[in-house]
């Protein structure tokens, strides 16, 4: 991945990076409040040797250094411990050598101990007594045998003293930390969570696929679950969307003025009928003789979503006891012509394939400008791929989001394989986005005081 592709993905996942932030903010501030305050105290010594002449105070300088780092693990002794336990008289030498710290200060003979504590006094009393107790036993240890006089002695010079701001926990610097932390996590999450979905999001992933274009993108919208005849005719966002399909599909075999187009999809749920019924209304306002007609015998939805009489229809026809006029119904109040599945029968895939079908085709290529088979999906069934080789060509209806690259490799490859064209892709439910510009989704253009314009022959439904 490029840098340009981390700043998408952080983009489109910026949800997840903004929880990640949130849940490791949350999680520092209740340790930081929730864990008891300690505080620190600090005190200096001085360590020097007995040397009086220049030369030698210069040779027992350097022998000072080195022995200051030698003091700082005395600090940490059970010796010095128990001896500085004994002197506060409350205090186990265990639980004494895990508070004091001590570090020699660099290139200087100054040692430093600092002891910590849930009570500012009781750290000043432990820093002092191990700085006294360190004095003392330095002195002890630096008296050679036989003599009264250390060769080297440690001084305090600062006194332990108490503080009233504690050293943990720091909220600020707990807080700034975890949101760092927090990002860092959101972002890999999101890069993690994009190299493993699959699924399609856009014609990035569509053109690795297949060639055939993409013809449009259906936003999600409430407008969906409205009534076609309704809100197709007035200007909002998700009629536009399907106006725009509409004019795509113009510059689609742009040679074959009469156009029999197959819609389907990878697996169901993906929005196929839908996309069938809405493109289909919205090629009748452009003036085009339009049939719709429902190729999916075993689970055929036109009749329930459309209120019409789904009592005989494709498969009627198919066995042969009525015409295809006969059973073409008007939706609404537009100049769509549909032919609904009619009962279910046990062999659709025998009727679909058979020779009535293909007559049936013929007669409907003779009698309209366009007409829409919306068949099974593709992956199931191969209704669909066999009904796109009798057709001028095929629409695959894919769901943004949740159709993977797979499924759509596959479904597309059904296709190829019985010589069927793919016309292009139609992606489903994607994001809404609100563009800069005011002619971007989000934003409407209807005239001042305009009127829905509807087609048709005023409402009447008719049975021919």
């Amino acid at each position: 991945m490029e840098l340009q592709d981390y700043w998408r993905t952080v983009r489109r996942r910026w949800r997840l990076v903004l929880g990640s932030v949130l849940v490791v903010l949350a999680v520092a501030g209740v340790w930081t409040w929730s864990v008891t305050p300690t505080y620190a105290s600090t005190t200096r010594l001085f360590v020097s040797t007995s040397q009086t002449d220049e030369s030698s105070a210069y040779t027992g300088n350097l022998f000072a250094t080195q022995r200051v780092a030698s003091y700082a693990d005395l600090v940490t002794s059970n010796q010095l411990a128990e001896r500085v336990a004994g002197e506060l008289g409350d205090t186990e030498a265990i639980d004494l050598r895990e508070r004091v710290t001590a570090s020699a200060v660099p290139e200087t003979v100054l040692l430093e101990i600092e002891a910590t504590d849930a009570d500012p006094e009781r750290a000043r009393d432990i820093a002092q007594a191990y700085a006294e107790q360190l004095q003392i036993l330095v002195e002890e240890l630096e008296t050679p045998r036989g003599k009264t006089a250390a060769v080297v002695k440690a001084t305090l010079i600062d006194d332990a003293q108490v503080s009233t701001s504690p050293v943990s926990p720091q909220p600020l610097r707990n807080l700034a930390l975890a949101g760092v932390l927090g990002l860092l996590l959101g972002i890999g999450l999101a890069v993690a969570r994009e190299l493993l979905d699959t699924s399609v999001k856009g014609a990035d992933d569509i053109a690795e696929i297949t060639t055939a274009p993409v013809l449009g993108n259906i936003f999600q919208d409430t407008d969906a679950k409205r009534a076609p005849s309704e809100v197709l005719f007035t200007a909002t966002p998700w009629a536009e969307a399907f106006r725009v399909l509409r004019t795509n599909m113009q510059y689609v075999d742009i040679d074959n003025a009469q156009k029999v187009i197959v819609v389907t999809s990878s697996l169901p749920g993906e929005g196929k009928t839908t996309t069938a019924v809405n493109l289909a209304v919205t090629l009748t306002q452009a003036g085009q003789k339009v049939a719709l007609v429902e190729c999916d015998l075993r689970r055929p939805l036109i009749a329930d979503r459309l209120e019409l009489d789904g009592a005989i229809g494709t498969t009627s026809v198919l066995i042969g006891k009525v015409s295809a006029e006969d059973v073409m119904q008007q939706y609404g109040e537009t100049s769509l012509d549909v032919m609904v599945c009619g009962q279910i029968p046990p062999n659709p895939s025998e009727l679909l394939q058979s020779q009535a079908m293909e007559m049936l085709l013929l007669d409907l290529r003779q009698r309209y400008d366009v007409v829409i088979l919306d068949a099974p999906p593709l992956l199931p069934v191969t209704d669909a791929a066999l009904l796109a080789t009798r057709a001028d060509g095929a629409v695959v209806v894919v769901s943004h989001g949740r159709t993977t690259r797979d499924q759509l490799s596959t479904a597309i490859e059904r296709l190829e394989s019985v010589d069927a064209t793919t016309l292009g892709v139609v992606v489903n439910q994607t994001p809404a986005k609100k563009s800069a510009s005011g002619y971007g989704y989000g934003y409407g253009y209807a005239p001042l005081d305009a009127e829905p314009v509807v087609a048709g022959n005023g409402g009447k439904r008719r049975r021919r």
